[in-house]
């Protein structure tokens, strides 16, 4: 919890802090792209890794220290050192971000039960939420007591209190992959092939992206929804707040169901949900918007809970890791492409730009079907 809030809370305080300091906004945004950007390739690498390591918390806790380094780093940059050269360490430090989400879930199965494996899933999934709810929040409360750079000391703070946690993790109970030549590329190679070729891994993992995509197109839509809707951009950016409550809503409440549901089910379904909410969005009332955004977090929550299910399900341990971090890195990427596409279109149409993301939504619950189709086809032949 302590490390996905600092990180949650770095990105906006990272942009906070380059804008005091640099005084450009465009100069901020490129520190938080840079950020991201790097995601898509560190996630894959990152996991391998954590995957052949004989003590993987060790690991985990070193990518932990130098994200944290390389936050500080930006910080004492900022004013001093070209933008270029800023950028160019938030990319460096964005290629251990996937840590901070799929390299924790990742340990789960060496530290609970496999009966207890459920719960601990659905609690590891309400921190995601908790962090999306309480990590911005903090960022602009510390930016406006105390100034944008100690909000970014914060967050590397709290990133930091996670580090003895991730050391003291057991180590792995079976031989480690480590000490064969190539086998970094080997256990990168198969652990696509199974995102692939696993009908379960695949079709999650392209239902949770493609949302992924819908969600960050809704972001980008947010401000203007707020200035429309609600009279003021800021209002806009709180109604994250709903949507994060309402996931941990929804995950506490599916958690004590006396007859779960599939996780395979909840993917779908909540992509339904999602698309339903997003559809309602276009309504300029705001009761129907604030009740668009309730919505959208009861899918999110449920929909990660059920995505972490299924990974711990499917995914051999010897790959477990790689397959967490590269749908993180998977899922950092759809975000962060929504977000550039909507940002443009809802300048020129808002409506266009959020009944799109709603058909993104409906499309990934159809896809769920047609690849059950396919595959059930080419097993009939």
């Amino acid at each position: 919890m302590a490390a996905r809030a600092g990180d949650e809370m770095s990105g906006p305080a990272l942009m906070l802090a380059g804008f005091a300091i640099a005084g450009s906004a465009a100069e901020a945004s490129l520190l938080l792209a840079g950020l991201t950007a790097a995601a898509a390739v560190g996630g894959p690498v990152l996991g391998a890794l954590l995957d052949r390591a004989a003590r993987p918390g060790r690991l985990l806790a070193g990518a932990l220290l130098l994200y944290a380094a390389g936050l500080g780093t930006i910080l004492m940059g900022l004013g001093h050192l070209p933008i270029a050269v800023s950028v160019l360490i938030a990319v460096f430090t964005g290629l251990l971000g996937p840590a901070l989400s799929g390299g924790w879930t990742a340990q789960l199965p060496r530290v609970v039960p496999p009966a207890g494996l459920p719960r601990a899933n659905t609690l590891d999934a309400m921190t995601f939420s908790l962090a999306s709810l309480t990590g911005p929040a903090l960022a602009g409360i510390v930016a406006e007591l105390a100034g944008a750079p100690t909000a970014v000391v914060l967050s590397v703070v709290l990133i930091g209190v996670a580090v003895p946690s991730a050391w003291t993790l057991p180590a792995r109970s079976g031989p480690p992959l480590d000490g064969r030549p190539g086998s970094v590329l080997g256990s990168l190679i198969s652990g696509a092939r199974i995102m692939v070729e696993n009908r379960h891994l695949a079709r999650a993992t392209l239902i949770s992206v493609i949302c992924c995509m819908a969600e960050g197109m809704l972001v980008a839509c947010l401000p203007l929804l707020g200035v429309q809707v609600l009279g003021d951009a800021d209002r806009g950016a709180l109604l994250l707040s709903c949507a994060a409550a309402a996931a941990l809503a929804a995950n506490a409440v599916l958690s004590r169901l006396p007859r779960p549901i599939t996780p395979d089910t909840i993917i779908w379904a909540a992509a339904l949900i999602q698309a339903a909410a997003l559809s309602l969005a276009t309504i300029d009332q705001p009761a129907l918007l604030i009740a668009a955004m309730l919505l959208v977090g009861i899918a999110q929550g449920p929909q990660l809970t059920a995505l972490f299910a299924v990974r711990h399900r499917e995914a051999p341990d010897s790959l477990r890791s790689q397959i967490f971090t590269t749908g993180a890195s998977l899922k950092i990427t759809a975000f962060a492409l929504g977000a550039a596409t909507a940002g443009p279109l809802a300048t020129w149409s808002l409506p266009t730009a959020l009944a799109l993301s709603a058909t993104l939504s409906a499309v990934a619950a159809l896809t769920f079907r047609l690849i059950r189709a396919r595959r059930r086809v080419h097993a009939s032949r």
